[in-house]
């Protein structure tokens, strides 16, 4: 979509929780990281979306591990956090590395002690609901009691729940003065074997953001977006002259080509140009939406996801 150049707002879907938060923000002058920052510490809240945050989908053992990323598209400074656990502001602690360490990627225990140095309050994340569903899926495949002997093969099966394995959210904002910001926050797929990493706290994977053309957020499986450095790949073709929906195409049918064992490649991508234009894209049927907001709007606003057949 294109309109007149200023402030400029997209998502996920599951973002609109948070999508006032950031507008206010944007409308007030305010940053671009700031912004994104807000929009995913909402949806990190939602008890309701068990994709992010508090009350996220366990892993195997029953532990909600939180991945997140932000990175600033005006320095190309970048802060990630993974498997992190009892601390639901993933998106904060990411910024924390960006802002506080000489990093850009902190993991596990290393992740909960910058949350706990900057005053973050530790809580047990696994809500009643996220718990049954996580027993229900072990005990449905004679699993429980026996964790400890599962085969990768069985985690496989269990972390490819296509209801339960794609969640994330992914924001980008582009400010007043042309900056564009760029988050990305999941729990990760139900049931993942511990310590399992996915795209959300790789940069170029589920997250690249660069001022001089654009930025993309990935929300999906993963693991392709992993092998395809899809996020970086979409920002290089805006970088070489191409569109919002030329770039997100493109990147999606190489995701389509991977070789994935029969499993449908499922991919959802928002692509912002530097002028703030922007497109979605999916791999999945029709219906598929993500949120925006742009100067001059009441209220953000659903748009439908370019479909790219697999």
């Amino acid at each position: 979509m294109s309109h007149e150049p200023g402030p400029v707002l997209i998502g996920s879907a599951n973002a609109e929780v948070g999508m006032d938060r950031g507008r206010e923000i944007l409308e007030d002058g305010g940053s671009a990281l700031d912004a994104v920052e807000a929009v995913i510490r909402a949806v990190e809240d939602n008890p309701e979306d068990h994709t992010v945050g508090y009350g996220g989908y366990p892993n195997l053992l029953g532990e909600v591990e939180l991945d997140a990323s932000i990175m600033d598209g005006s320095t190309r400074r970048a802060g990630c956090v993974g498997a992190l656990r009892g601390y639901r502001a993933a998106i904060s602690v990411a910024r924390g590395v960006l802002e506080r360490l000489p990093h850009v990627l902190v993991v596990g225990e290393g992740a909960a002690r910058l949350a706990a140095e900057m005053g973050l309050e530790a809580e047990d994340l696994l809500t009643e609901e996220a718990e049954k569903v996580w027993r229900d899926g072990l005990e449905g495949r004679g699993e429980l009691g026996r964790i400890g002997e599962m085969m990768l093969s069985r985690v496989a099966s269990l972390a490819t729940d296509p209801d339960r394995a794609a969640g994330t959210v992914d924001v980008i904002a582009r400010d007043q003065y042309g900056n564009l910001v760029s988050g990305v926050s999941t729990s990760g797929w139900a049931w993942k074997y511990p310590g399992r990493l996915g795209d959300s706290p790789i940069i170029g994977a589920g997250n690249y953001c660069d001022s001089r053309y654009g930025a993309a957020g990935c929300t999906g499986w993963g693991e392709l977006a992993i092998r395809a450095g899809t996020a970086r790949s979409a920002v290089a073709r805006l970088a070489a002259g191409a569109s919002v929906g030329e770039a997100g195409e493109a990147v999606i049918r190489d995701i389509v080509e991977l070789e994935t064992d029969g499993h449908h490649p499922l991919m959802h991508l928002v692509v912002m140009g530097a002028d703030g234009t922007h497109a979605g894209f999916t791999t999945r049927a029709e219906g598929a939406q993500y949120v925006w907001w742009a100067r001059g709007m009441s209220a953000p606003e659903m748009a439908e996801r370019t479909v790219v057949p697999v």
